[in-house]
């Protein structure tokens, strides 16, 4: 087969994958969250109806996923710390164990099967969800962070969950750091930057570890599909300046009550497609 035959036997997917691309930009500008929480269930229910397994359908979604937060991460990063939203004492404290929980995280992926992590994104979307619908941004448990050895788990279970499920972090650290009346706005820039340290080691080690299943999508290396990550990537960072452009126009406090929705719509069907 040579490669307009390539090419036109696969538009179908080509278009899946931009519309993905364009799609997370847009709310990753519109309504400040990460790509990974959009692009691992389009990738998952689109590797599926390829003929892809259930199980390696996940699997390549979670390290796709991570692939593609890593240019994307880096370009956030830059916008954050001009504005001084990032935190540098915080990052260099949390670092370490971040990295560990990545790499424990990441190398599980490789070894564990595709079910577990379909019912772990699954919990953590619906959770992210209802955080979404049902705490206001001022809500608050603790005045301040625990001390070291509370931070510590703090960062090694961001690291660790993230990694498993494909996300880039900010999903898990940006609502457990305003649990502690952390503020939102260096939350947000600080993520950015914990987006990096879990995708760059989080992806390598699926790409250069992961074995690749035998029914997965064409282009697939390690668990790495990078047809995905090239379509994806450009589209990504291309339409998030856009997404933000329309999001001093629009109200995104309702966006996200609607964002909200479809993705605890899509948190219960990935788990009913466990257990139903």
């Amino acid at each position: 087969m040579n490669y307009i035959e390539f090419i036109l036997n696969n538009i179908p997917t080509f278009s899946a994958l931009v519309a993905t691309g364009i799609f997370a930009g847009m709310l990753a500008g519109l309504l400040g969250v990460g790509g990974g929480i959009v692009i691992v269930p389009v990738l998952y229910f689109l590797f599926q109806s390829l003929g892809v397994s259930a199980e390696s359908a996940m699997l390549v979604a979670t390290a796709t996923s991570l692939a593609t937060i890593v240019p994307t991460s880096i370009s956030s990063i830059r916008s954050h710390h001009r504005q001084g939203n990032v935190d540098v004492v915080l990052l260099k404290r949390w670092s370490v164990c971040i990295l560990v929980g990545v790499l424990v995280g990441s190398w599980l992926v490789t070894r564990v099967d595709g079910t577990i992590l379909t019912l772990l994104f699954g919990l953590i979307a619906t959770m992210s969800a209802l955080n979404m619908l049902f705490r206001t941004g001022k809500s608050t448990i603790y005045k301040a962070l625990p001390n070291i050895v509370g931070q510590t788990v703090m960062g090694t279970s961001i690291g660790f969950f993230s990694a498993m499920v494909g996300i880039g972090g900010g999903t898990i650290s940006v609502p457990l750091l305003t649990l502690f009346n952390y503020p939102a706005h260096k939350a947000v820039g600080t993520a950015a930057a914990i987006g990096l340290i879990i995708s760059l080691p989080g992806a390598i080690t699926m790409l250069t570890l992961g074995s690749t299943p035998t029914d997965a999508p064409v282009g697939t290396y390690g668990l790495v599909n990078l047809i995905g990550f090239i379509f994806i990537v450009p589209l990504t960072v291309l339409f998030a300046p856009i997404g933000a452009a329309f999001a001093a126009k629009l109200d995104a406090v309702k966006l996200k009550k609607v964002f909200a929705i479809v993705l605890l719509i899509t948190g219960l069907r990935m788990l009913a497609q466990l257990f139903l």
